[in-house]
């Protein structure tokens, strides 16, 4: 398995997942300009980060299962993963919000009769 048959398997589940919990939640899900700002930002962190990590020889990777398309010295494949945090993580907070908010509004008397 490739690097980037990983990486789509793992976007593909954080993708689903995402869409999953904003149904679930029944609220109007994270909105869009606030994740691709995130998505934004933790591309160019990834960039740095990654290419300071590799150019300092704390890791790599083996060239064969690469795509070859570099970002600095950070492969393509390595992007996948902020892509998969951003996409998933605001939906996760969304739903555990919503079930916050609606816990919140239970009457006491439901509440102690557990």
């Amino acid at each position: 398995m490739t690097y980037l048959q990983l990486s789509a398997c793992f976007v593909a589940v954080a993708t689903l997942g995402g869409i999953g919990l904003a149904l679930a939640s029944r609220t109007r899900g994270p909105r869009p300009i606030a994740v691709l700002l995130t998505v934004v930002v933790l591309f160019v962190l990834t960039a740095a980060f990654d290419t300071a990590m590799i150019a300092s020889g704390l890791f790599h990777y083996a060239q064969d299962p690469l795509l070859g398309v570099h970002v600095g010295l950070a492969p393509i494949e390595d992007f996948a993963y902020p892509l998969a945090g951003a996409l998933l993580l605001p939906a996760l907070w969304t739903a555990m919000r919503t079930r916050r908010r609606a816990h919140d509004r239970r009457p006491i008397d439901e509440e102690t009769s557990r």
